[in-house]
């Protein structure tokens, strides 16, 4: 054997030693104090570090268009024709349907008959009264029969007037059996079918403006004071699981529900695209506040345990969360000193600080003192 050969030789040796030493000394110790040298649990980590969290408040509710008004029929007759269908976009002022107006128009020509008899009337008398206004100029009449005829011929004029104003009502009603869009929008239903019968109590047509749509929902006394107008607010559906859609707080009522004691509050969302449809259930998170330059640590890395506490000589539930840091190849279970709770992150005051190594897959499979083997690490906890 070459002495270069033996030397190396004695080298290995000892570095094999130094390394069996370092696994002795690195064991994890039991509920004894004695070391043990169990399997490593494999686990991913991450160092803790400083960032941001926002407050939120969450509710759910329904998806409204910002604007929806119902066209109903002020003549219970039976639909003639629909000119637009549900999803049909409409103009102000454009004819949605007709209602058949038989009657009505049969009423409209014996008002313009009326009308033609009554001027023809106010024609002739005005013809006889200024006759009568000559004559009796003259003294050729006498001031009872002149007053007759003065009488008759204002009687004929307010017949006239009043044929006018029966003809202009009763055509009014004809253009009520035209029913016409009272804002543009979409045809959001049609409540009825052509030849079904229209009545004053439901409505033919609901028209929705969806540009925009809104969000209502109740908060809690607690809440409105942390709630304020122009907060940003996110918004999901089930339709689109993948995407947030961003609104902001539009009104706060002033006044709460004395049987619930809570608020009505609207959240207005852009909806260029019309993917927010009126009757979708949603989920709306409110950014009231953000904490910035906090240790941040992801929910999902934490174990949570409810226990129930006496706080003030009162039993109290109280939820506690534990995260496991890795040291020296041991983990160790911290109990977090919680600020701040999200859905996604923890913003704690202690229980780990800036630097730690917490273990953020295959937690569950640990508990206080065991080795552990880093299979992965992330740079960020976020």
């Amino acid at each position: 054997m070459y002495e270069g050969d033996s030397v190396m030789l004695r080298i290995s040796k000892i570095t094999f030693c130094i390394l069996i030493c370092m696994g002795m000394f690195s064991a994890c110790s039991d509920s004894d104090g004695e070391n043990t040298k169990a399997e490593a649990i494999p686990v991913d980590v991450s160092i803790v570090k400083l960032g941001n969290v926002s407050q939120l408040l969450t509710y759910s509710g329904d998806i409204h268009a910002e604007y929806e008004v119902k066209v109903f029929s002020k003549i219970p007759d039976r639909i003639e024709k629909f000119y637009a269908d549900e999803g049909d976009p409409v103009k102000k002022g454009q004819v949605i349907a007709r209602i058949t107006a038989t009657t009505i128009e049969q009423g409209v020509r014996q008002a313009e008959a009326a009308l033609a008899a009554a001027r023809a009337q106010e024609a002739n008398l005005n013809l006889e009264f200024d006759r009568a206004k000559r004559l009796f100029g003259e003294n050729a009449m006498s001031k009872q029969q002149y007053d007759a005829i003065q009488t008759q011929y204002e009687a004929a004029k307010a017949q006239a007037e009043q044929a006018k104003a029966g003809l202009i009502s009763v055509k009014s009603q004809l253009r009520d059996a035209e029913l016409t869009a009272p804002i543009g929008g979409i045809i959001g239903q049609r409540f009825y079918e052509e030849g079904d019968m229209a009545s004053a109590g439901m409505p033919v047509v609901s028209i929705v403006q969806m540009e925009k749509v809104k969000i209502v929902f109740d908060a809690t006394e607690e809440d409105l004071g942390k709630l304020a107008l122009g907060q940003q607010a996110t918004i999901k559906v089930r339709s689109y699981t993948d995407q947030a859609f961003l609104g902001t707080v539009q009104k706060i009522s002033p006044v709460l529900d004395p049987l619930t004691r809570m608020a009505k509050v609207e959240v207005l969302i852009d909806n260029p695209d019309y993917l927010l449809k009126p009757g979708m259930y949603a989920e709306v998170s409110v950014t009231t506040g953000l904490l910035s330059d906090v240790i941040v640590v992801p929910r999902y890395v934490s174990i949570e345990s409810t226990t129930l506490e006496k706080i003030d000589g009162e039993d109290q539930v109280q939820k506690n969360y534990y995260v496991y840091t890795v040291e020296k190849g041991c983990a160790k279970q911290k109990k977090l000193d919680v600020r701040y709770v999200n859905h996604k992150s923890i913003a704690v005051n202690g229980g780990v600080v800036v630097g730690d190594t917490l273990v953020v897959a295959g937690q569950n499979n640990l508990r206080d003192g065991l080795n552990v083997s880093i299979v992965k690490f992330e740079g960020n906890v976020l």
